[in-house]
């Protein structure tokens, strides 16, 4: 299994700082892009992969078989053959429905969906009487989604274009809020889980899959690009990044897997700061409940 790395995201900037890349939070102010050109990069790097322009972007990405990442990261053979044609591109860094708990009729609502993997998954366990919303800031990517739910006959699914930081969702709509390997791209991690809770209905969960980082890395892993859109340099340290959650408003909020993380680090020239950058890193699986 594979995959590539990031610059640091700018998680806890506010927004107008975030937006003028002004060096918040220790992220150097002479990265190769300013904070507010963060969404454009991912963007495009992750339209490429839906197009089939590149073999991969981001999270879990190289060489390897698209199915041998599933397999590595948590997905049970049954869940690989019931996925559309289409819908695994290989990214990700864990399965976030498998603490999830999904019932028949609930609503889902995936953070980031890409082509629809696990949105598809999250379809099968909530059943005809429950609803799958997948929202993804990438339009190729919602584009294949749609194609994917179409070939596949999944009515319960719909995929929309928006933000994470800005979803379209309406308020207290939904019961569950997923993501796998998202929210450490955002600029703005904080506004992406203000926007969970306020999506969630009272009572409702969170399941995210993710990656943090167990100490700083250094200045060229922050200034890397391509460290940035393989989520490695976007993650917050785990302090933060659950300190972030419990902001926003999030109780009960606890790691509830978590393994270590070198996809693709054997890629790296060996003794450079980015392959180093991988002993930092740990991917794990958050919960959290809306009071």
């Amino acid at each position: 299994m594979n995959e590539r790395t990031i610059p640091l995201a700018v998680g806890c900037c506010a927004p107008s700082e975030a937006a003028t890349g002004a060096g918040c939070c220790g992220a150097p102010e002479d990265a190769p892009f300013p904070a507010g050109d963060v969404r454009a990069v991912v963007r495009e790097k992750y339209g490429a992969v839906a197009e089939g322009r590149a073999a991969s972007a981001g999270c879990c990405s190289g060489p390897t078989a698209a199915d041998s990442v599933l397999e590595a990261i948590g997905y049970r053979a049954e869940d690989r053959a019931a996925l559309p044609e289409g819908a695994n591109l290989g990214l990700g860094c864990g399965n976030p429905l498998a603490h999830a708990a999904l019932a028949s009729g609930e609503t889902v609502l995936d953070l980031g969906s890409g082509a629809g993997i696990d949105c598809f998954l999250a379809a099968r366990a909530v059943g005809p009487a429950g609803r799958v919303i997948g929202v993804d800031m990438t339009p190729a990517m919602v584009e294949r989604a749609r194609a994917n739910a179409a070939k596949h006959g999944a009515a319960n699914v719909e995929f929309r274009l928006g933000e994470i930081e800005n979803l379209p969702v309406a308020d207290a709509s939904v019961d569950v809020v997923i993501s796998n390997c998202v929210i450490n791209l955002s600029p703005d991690k904080p506004r992406v889980f203000r926007e969970a809770l306020r999506v969630l209905r009272p009572g409702g969960r969170m399941l995210v899959s993710d990656l943090v980082l167990e100490r700083e890395v250094g200045p060229e892993v922050r200034r890397s690009v391509e460290m940035y859109v393989g989520c490695v340099a976007g993650a917050s340290l785990r302090a933060d990044y659950l300190a972030l959650i419990r902001d926003a408003g999030f109780t009960a909020v606890e790691v509830v897997e978590e393994r270590p993380y070198r996809v693709g680090a054997d890629l790296l020239p060996a003794g450079s700061p980015e392959r180093a950058a991988f002993d930092a890193v740990t991917s794990v699986k958050v919960r959290a409940v809306k009071p």
